[in-house]
């Protein structure tokens, strides 16, 4: 279990708008994103239970695509959906398009991390979610990464419980920037790279 003290978070943008608003890689308006948003939120009776649930879906539901071994990497929120799996990053996307399309504001934001502790100077980047509860009036970072032995990341709106918490002796890094749109380093990489291995061996190292 990974409870993190917060951050202080920094939005990219002033307007919440900027955080509900789809594109071509958030593509919540997209006919399967949009039927399993209503889906999954049709008996919630408010926004912060519709977070929860859409994210405990996206984590438990969607699969790692390294978990898993699968080859095919995805990058659209659509993409992940159809083939149900993705990186953290793509798996944020999808996570981003389903919140978006309930009108709850989501974002992007990013760790540096060590990619594994047998070569503590290897980092990569590692992406995930923030979501603005409007009954908490503020934003609450969340990780769909996905669970496993040692991950253990749950929605939680009085603190933090990431699937990775920062070493700063490590050389780990949180990044305090809210993005409304996923980073370019991130979605050159996914478009770049199309199998797994490949998309591992060069995934960036910080933002």
């Amino acid at each position: 279990m990974s409870i993190t003290l917060p951050i202080a978070l920094i939005p990219e943008s002033v307007s919440l708008a900027d955080y509900r608003a789809p594109s071509a890689l958030v593509d919540s308006e997209h006919p399967a994103i949009a039927t399993l948003s209503r889906s999954l939120t049709a008996a919630t009776t408010s926004p912060t239970e519709q977070v929860k649930i859409v994210y405990e879906w996206v984590r438990d539901a969607i699969a790692h695509t390294y978990d898993i071994q699968a080859e095919l990497v995805t990058c659209t929120a659509s993409e992940v959906l159809a083939q149900g799996h993705g990186f953290c990053f793509a798996k944020a996307h999808l996570l981003a398009a389903l919140l978006r399309h309930c009108g709850i504001p989501t974002g992007f934001c990013y760790q540096r991390l060590v990619f594994d502790d047998a070569q503590p100077s290897h980092h990569t980047l590692h992406g995930l979610n923030a979501v603005y509860l409007s009954e908490l009036n503020r934003w609450v970072r969340l990780d769909a990464r996905g669970n496993k032995p040692g991950v253990q990341a749950e929605f939680n709106g009085d603190r933090e419980q990431l699937a990775f918490p920062i070493r700063p002796h490590f050389g780990e890094v949180d990044y305090p920037t809210i993005y409304t749109q996923p980073h370019p380093l991130v979605v050159t990489a996914l478009q770049t790279h199309p199998t797994a291995v490949d998309l591992i061996a060069h995934l960036p190292a910080a933002l």
